[in-house]
């Protein structure tokens, strides 16, 4: 009988349960289940468009759904191992016996007590604060996450929470990320103190790096609140790459979904990361998961030196793939951008695909910068916003379309120089996610940016199946990360390849990019953009002949 690793892949809106034979890779079983709380999944607070938080009582819930589905399709009892992936960062308070605070009665009603998701930017003045306080006091700790805090990571969340809802911070026991939680209360792990905390999680988003003794200092933290660094000792001073063994499943899943007790799950990790891997994640290799928002992950050998690089999201020894550097960027808005067009032309993307694909690079005048949710990587600037330049009252929503999928290109250069810039070189780029399995448009246009070709990873669910991949390796059935990935994982047959035509014209717009992109992103810049305009008609007229 064949032996099924399951990976479950939490996203923003749903859980996807995948089963994949450990030897072959196959993909033999798929279920989703949307979360039932609030707007497809995200609990808001129509006061406060920052706010973004979700309930951990629907992560339970979809593990048993999808479970029970994959069972309706497979043997169950083929199960060895599994794995998980969550988004982040997204950490939420928990009461002593590990259970989610804002399940108890007491605080169902209080958002500052469930998961503060990814997307949750309320913290932007206390990243800000942990920023300059870092600077001013030349702690070490910006120096692995690219030099600036992020709203989307973890301690801006607990400071804020610690400030608007203190009374959260004093019933709790501990914070801890979902994609620990998830796989310790899988294993019926009832101790804050006994979750094993992922590396991904804690170096990327919570500052941890062995060489300045793990988390931040008490008396750094003391600086930005007393509350805060009384917090630390309820934290964690070990980190877990996700080829361990986060526990052994609970007779009381096991029961609930017809899985054996006892299997191992694996530690948990982001699902960009965990996608990465499964697109086949390995030095000079650029792997961007595509999404409503895109990460972009890369790995580097540990024996290597390799340089702190301004603006990333982290670079962190054994992340992402273990026994090499993770590196991590991404982009707050790519999908989401493209929905917007769709919503504010009330066309379906289809139409406008098929009128972009009639539109030529340049052909429409159009610039766009993709910051309509912020900029993530290299900026980290939550405030900066979108634009169009060049608009003309013949302007059609095709050419927006396209202008705004060429702007995500532009923006995703800009990471790749940076890593270049730096050091890291990007041989070859492998897109994943939904974007590049729909939008042979948008690759096209990617592959014509970077000047490269662009790659398409084999399996439309990389995340779910770099969970497969984690959950193999601590059921024992390969040696390392490596021997499963490349057992696993692969790449589709389809290349997408540079026109050299369009290649010219996008690197005269991508100067452009870059003029605005510093005029308006970079403080104290100082650029007169007298020739934008200008140089946008230019191209046009030149591009239409």
């Amino acid at each position: 009988m064949s032996k099924l690793s399951l990976g479950l892949d939490y996203g923003t809106n749903s859980v996807r349960g995948l089963a994949v034979d450990v030897a072959t890779g196959e993909e033999v079983a798929t279920a989703v289940f949307n979360y039932p709380s609030g707007e497809s999944g995200i609990l808001l607070d129509p006061n406060d468009p920052h706010l973004a938080r979700q309930r951990p009582s629907d992560y339970l819930e979809g593990f048993v759904a999808v479970v029970r589905e994959l069972g309706q399709t497979i043997d169950l009892t083929q199960g060895v191992g599994i794995g998980v992936d969550t988004t982040g960062s997204s950490p939420m308070p928990v009461a002593a016996d590990n259970t989610a605070l804002g399940s108890d009665p007491r605080f169902w009603d209080n958002l500052a007590a469930q998961v503060w998701l990814w997307k949750d930017h309320t913290g932007h003045d206390e990243a800000a604060e942990i920023t300059a306080q870092a600077n001013e006091g030349k702690f070490p700790y910006l120096a692995k996450c690219g030099g600036t805090y992020s709203s989307e990571w973890f301690w801006s969340k607990m400071l804020h929470c610690l400030r608007v809802a203190p009374e959260v911070i004093e019933s709790c026991s501990s914070w801890v990320e979902i994609c620990d939680w998830i796989p310790a209360t899988l294993c019926g792990i009832d101790n804050p103190k006994n979750v094993k905390r992922s590396r991904c999680a804690a170096g990327h988003k919570a500052m941890f790096e062995e060489q300045w003794g793990g988390l931040p200092s008490a008396a750094f933290l003391n600086l930005l609140d007393p509350r805060l660094a009384a917090m630390r000792p309820k934290l964690y001073d070990e980190v877990h790459a996700s080829d361990e063994i986060a526990g052994r499943l609970s007779q009381r899943f096991a029961e609930k979904t017809g899985l054996r007790a006892g299997i191992p799950v694996a530690v948990g990790a982001f699902d960009a990361h965990f996608g990465a891997v499964a697109s086949g994640a390995n030095p000079g290799t650029i792997v961007k998961i595509m999404g409503t928002s895109t990460c972009d992950c890369m790995v580097h050998p540990l024996d290597d030196p390799l340089p702190d690089v301004p603006g990333m999201c982290g670079i962190v020894r054994g992340s992402i793939l273990p026994g090499f550097y993770g590196l991590e960027a991404g982009q707050s808005a790519v999908g989401d951008i493209f929905a917007w067009v769709s919503r504010f032309t009330s066309l379906p993307h289809d139409v406008l695909t098929r009128d972009a694909e009639a539109s030529l690079p340049g052909q429409s005048g159009l610039l766009v910068m993709d910051w309509h949710n912020g900029n993530r990587t290299i900026l980290v600037d939550p405030f900066l916003t979108g634009m169009v330049v060049g608009l003309t009252l013949h302007s059609k929503p095709g050419e927006l379309y396209r202008a705004c999928i060429e702007a995500t290109a532009y923006g995703s250069l800009k990471i790749i120089d940076r890593m270049e810039e730096y050091g890291v070189e990007v041989e070859r780029v492998v897109a994943c996610g939904g974007i590049a399995d729909k939008s042979p448009l948008a690759m096209q246009i990617y592959a014509d940016v970077f000047n490269r070709p662009v790659f398409i990873a084999r399996s439309s669910q990389t995340c779910a199946l770099g969970s497969a991949i984690f959950g193999a390796v601590v059921a024992g059935e390969y040696p390392d990360t490596l021997s499963a990935q490349a057992k696993m994982a692969g790449l589709k047959d389809v290349v997408y390849l540079p026109k050299p035509e369009n290649v010219a014209i996008y690197s005269e717009l991508y100067r452009l990019y870059n003029s605005l992109h510093d005029s308006f992103g970079v403080k104290d810049h100082s650029e007169s953009l007298y020739h934008v305009m200008r140089k946008l008609n230019e191209i046009r007229e030149k591009t239409r002949g």
